[in-house]
């Protein structure tokens, strides 16, 4: 059968609220070069998502409306670059694309490099799956590229039941350090069951109170609640290592931490199927999951990303795209 010419995708039309997003008719991706063209069983929704959205966070790199958000998928293979290409059309894939340089994965078909797509986990949903790539990328990124994570060091993850920082906790034991992990009391014993040693209600005990001498935070809030990265400071050893994710959370980091004797550094994910492969193995063997707060239809976009804006999100919210598949 032919393929169709254009496909359903929640767009924007314009930056704003989370009312902007709706379904419309897009065209479909043009396949080029190493691509392969996907059709989405379902997509993750990511703060970065929202902020983009918004105004913030790639919006500068948006060079057209009506625009499809989104990054990372999971799906069907429906095209490849040639014969003999290792994933072929039928796979099970996921991955995640580089939305805003090209179409994003709230729609039915998404083209994207093949560098970073894999084959489907066979132990994971589609949901499941594409709840991974961008939060477990960025955790390990974090975790494992930048901490170094390994046995007796002393790790704190902010915001440890959020969509990264499950995935943060996960790989931090996994690697053997000591984890503590800030969440609110009814997420404590998901923590543990993550692998936490420790957890710290953030609504009714101060951090700073409990724990000093870490090796290493992974501050996944900054100073937009609380001042959580600047009182973060305040529980690292001389010489500790701060990692910041959330975009423009805390402008001033490298300055407060230089002047406290403190390493810091920012972080930002990179779409490589290599790492992602790594990961995929640790997800067959057992030792990390991914949890999915909640599945969404495609036409309940605007809503996902109302829930994703309130910041309670246990894990990560998943759109699904094709109700057969999912």
């Amino acid at each position: 059968m032919p393929e169709p010419k254009t496909m359903r995708a929640a767009v924007i039309d314009r930056l704003g609220d989370a009312s902007e997003l709706h379904l419309a008719e897009a065209p479909l991706p043009l396949r080029i070069s190493d691509e392969l063209l996907v059709r989405v069983v379902a997509a993750g929704v990511n703060p970065i998502d929202a902020k983009t959205r918004a105004g913030r966070g790639t919006a500068a790199a948006i060079e057209s409306f009506p625009t499809v958000l989104g990054l990372d998928f999971a799906g069907i293979v429906e095209q490849v670059p040639y014969a003999a290409h290792p994933l072929q059309p039928g796979d099970a894939v996921y991955g995640m694309g580089r939305y805003p340089r090209g179409g994003g994965s709230y729609a039915e078909y998404i083209s994207v490099s093949s560098m970073s797509v894999l084959p489907k986990p066979a132990s994971l949903s589609f949901a499941e799956a594409a709840a991974t790539p961008v939060a477990a990328l960025t955790a390990w990124g974090m975790v494992v590229d930048l901490a170094k994570a390994h046995q007796g060091q002393r790790m704190l993850v902010h915001a440890g039941a959020g969509g990264v920082g499950h995935f943060a906790v996960q790989f931090a034991r996994f690697f053997g350090a000591h984890v503590t992990a800030t969440g609110s009391a009814s997420n404590a014993e998901f923590l543990r069951g993550l692998g936490a040693h420790e957890t710290i209600d953030y609504r009714s005990e101060r951090f700073e109170e409990r724990v000093r001498d870490i090796d290493v935070v992974i501050d996944l809030i900054g100073n937009v609640h609380a001042d959580t990265g600047t009182r973060s400071l305040d529980v690292l050893r001389p010489g500790g290592l701060l990692v910041n994710a959330p975009t423009g959370s805390w402008p001033s980091l490298a300055a407060d931490a230089a002047a406290r004797g403190i390493r810091a550094t920012g972080y930002n994910i990179s779409p490589d199927a290599r790492t992602l492969a790594v990961i995929s193995r640790l997800i067959e063997q057992g030792q990390v999951r991914p949890h999915v707060d909640r599945v969404l239809p495609l036409a309940e976009a605007a809503e996902a990303h109302r829930l994703q804006e309130t910041g309670h999100v246990r894990g990560k919210l998943v759109l699904r795209v094709d109700d057969e598949l999912n």
